[in-house]
């Protein structure tokens, strides 16, 4: 997970007071006049998360060098480590004057990626599997949410590799961030416009192998005609060596508002009944029971897919998945042993973001003591 680089912090030491609260501004600006002291800062969130403090920590580092002062960061986890809701994550220690100005940003920087990092475990052990493909950057809002993001998969993936032996995820969509993934550039499939442009599935995947002939695996998008299972076989049947060699995939992107061809609701049941008969005995939710039967990629477009491509003698092309794969679906799509193998997704991004609020309190000053009435559980144990 090697970076490209030392790079300057961002914002810079010139900007932090432009994008920091403003009383943290003023604050600066009454310790300058009236004194200086040593604090410690608390940083602690209120649900469990995997702990990914890099970037929050390079970027106080970097601060600490440009302002030429010495910030001490006690980390109380590993990264990748399962923390629980109030715990504290780590502990920061220097001069008031020059940390009391950098909260709003460290905090921007720790919480959402802790988020992101936790739902991309659960997923990863959900499905240990099934590899996974983080395609969030189009979702993010600019490209230091993307490098967050793609970090925070990256940690989550590890994470979920070492508990559970998982694949975890083996790539990202972007060239800027797949180092965080031991890769020089992005991964990707095609897209639906690329399709329409070419006029027919099989053209569109002719003109990607004409392009990129040394690709290990070509995927092919099949839903764009509503025609999955058709331009799947006709696509293998197109480049049957590929096929023979697993160097092929097909890859179900169909949207909620209809079923993929050759299922409805109850042919839906039906393949379920056949392969994975268990997952609609027992009680399911609304939610789940769409995952498992419903329209778009649900479990039983999955299996149905696996099984038409199997009779046709393509036993060895892959399935790729994506369009709405959070943590509840992929749980809801280990339920029914659904035959992926790998999965698209940028649900992995945070849900609901007041999840995402990471806080930060002084517990420390001097050496002695002292935090607000309530977060005494923040103090140093001794």
């Amino acid at each position: 997970m090697d970076g490209p680089g030392p790079r300057p912090p961002s914002p810079g030491p010139d900007d932090i007071s432009r994008y920091t609260d403003r009383y943290f501004v003023k604050s600066r600006a009454a310790v300058e006049r009236f004194g200086d002291v040593t604090v410690t800062y608390a940083v602690f969130m209120r649900r469990p998360v995997i702990f990914t403090p890099r970037l929050a920590v390079d970027w106080l580092q970097g601060i600490a060098s440009a302002r030429n002062t010495k910030f001490t960061i006690d980390l109380k986890h590993p990264e990748g480590a399962w923390v629980g809701a109030g715990e504290p994550l780590m502990y920061i220690s220097g001069s008031f004057r020059h940390l009391v100005d950098l909260e709003t940003i460290y905090l921007q920087k720790i919480g959402p990626a802790c988020v992101a990092a936790y739902n991309a475990y659960t997923m990863c052990v959900d499905l240990p599997k099934a590899a996974f493909l983080a395609m969030d950057a189009r979702h993010c809002a600019g490209q230091e949410m993307a490098e967050m993001m793609a970090y925070a998969a990256s940690v989550g993936s590890a994470a979920a590799k070492r508990d559970a032996g998982a694949i975890g995820f083996i790539g990202n969509a972007t060239d800027a961030t797949a180092h965080y993934f031991g890769r020089r550039e992005g991964l990707g499939t095609m897209p639906h416009a690329l399709i329409g442009y070419a006029g027919s599935t099989v053209r569109a995947a002719e003109m990607l192998q004409e392009t990129f002939p040394d690709d290990e695996l070509l995927v092919v998008l099949v839903d764009y005609f509503g025609r999955e299972v058709s331009d799947a076989l006709e696509v293998c049947r197109r480049f049957p060596e590929r096929a023979a060699a697993g160097r092929m995939g097909v890859r179900l992107d169909t949207h909620g508002g209809r079923y993929i061809e050759g299922l409805d609701l109850a042919a839906s049941y039906a393949v379920l009944e056949k392969h994975a008969a268990g997952a609609i005995r027992g009680y399911r939710t609304e939610d789940e029971l769409r995952h498992l039967t419903g329209t778009g990629v649900s479990a039983a477009a999955i299996w149905h897919m696996r099984e038409s491509l199997d009779t046709a003698g393509f036993p060895k092309v892959k399935i790729v998945a994506s369009s709405g794969f959070t943590p509840a679906k992929c749980k809801t799509i280990a339920v029914a042993n659904a035959p992926v193998d790998i999965i698209g997704t940028g649900s992995y991004l945070p849900g609901r973001w007041t999840e995402t609020y990471a806080t930060s309190d002084i517990v420390a000053y001097d050496g002695k003591p002292l935090v607000k009435v309530g977060r005494e559980f923040l103090l140093r144990k001794t």
